[in-house]
């Protein structure tokens, strides 16, 4: 894919980062899981960036979402942009659809799905910002494959990503922040825009949510990234 990793063959697809843990799940969740997924549901037939409100606005795609509090907050903002929140476990979609209800947002979508399901159809250059806000780091070494910040996925970011797009991450994960830059780093077509081997101010338009506060406590430092396709002069894209 794009020369940035290993190819995954047809019919297969990368290790799954996630596992259903779906824990308690009260009414309210389950009745919007039941009554509310199929109006806010993103589409994953191949509907283009439009599909959210019928504009063509900025699409930015948040992978891992929780419960849905720092999308929400964004959506909120910026109601010039659509949003896609990305969350496979029930109880955080199902608190995330009462909100998006209750607030009448109109630019935010959830696909209760693998993120791999979001990002295939999507056409080459469709979003505008991709956030991956805490990933799991699956500590055990023998996990780590289930890491999501792989090549393959770096691969489909780059060509889902416009020009001037940017990928955006945190991690209260030391080993993995390593191994984020360093991937990075090894990668032809992206460029960490605060220089190798080097992690970025906090983002200010990402809030202090509650899985950031537990963090915090616990006394793990959060690593901010902020990446970006490097750009190919003119005349050599084909090169």
């Amino acid at each position: 894919m794009n020369g940035n990793g290993p190819e995954v063959p047809a019919g297969h697809r990368p290790v799954r980062s996630f596992v259903r843990r779906e824990g308690r799940i009260t009414s309210s969740q389950r009745r919007a899981l039941d009554e509310l997924a199929a109006h806010y549901r993103w589409p994953l037939d191949g509907t283009s960036p439009a599909g959210i409100t019928g504009r063509h606005a900025p699409l930015c795609l948040e992978i891992g979402c929780g419960d849905g509090e720092n999308v929400l907050a964004s959506a909120r903002a910026a109601p010039a942009m659509d949003f896609i929140a990305c969350e496979v476990h029930g109880p955080g979609v199902g608190h995330l659809l009462n909100r998006i209800e209750v607030e009448g947002l109109r630019n935010l979508r959830v696909a209760q799905c693998d993120v791999y399901d979001v990002l295939r159809p999507l056409p080459t250059g469709a979003l505008s910002a991709v956030s991956v806000f805490f990933p799991d780091p699956w500590p055990k070494k023998r996990h780590h494959k289930r890491r999501l910040l792989q090549a393959a996925f770096l691969a489909e970011i780059a060509r889902v990503l416009a020009r001037e797009g940017r990928l955006f991450v945190a991690t209260d994960w030391e080993e993995y922040a390593v191994e984020i830059g360093q991937l990075i780093a090894g990668t032809a077509g992206w460029l960490n825009l605060a220089g190798e081997d080097r992690r970025a101010p906090r983002l200010k338009s990402r809030i202090l949510t509650k899985f950031e506060r537990k963090a915090i406590r616990e006394g793990r430092a959060v690593c901010d990234f902020v990446f970006a396709r490097r750009q190919v002069p003119v005349g050599l894209e084909r090169s």
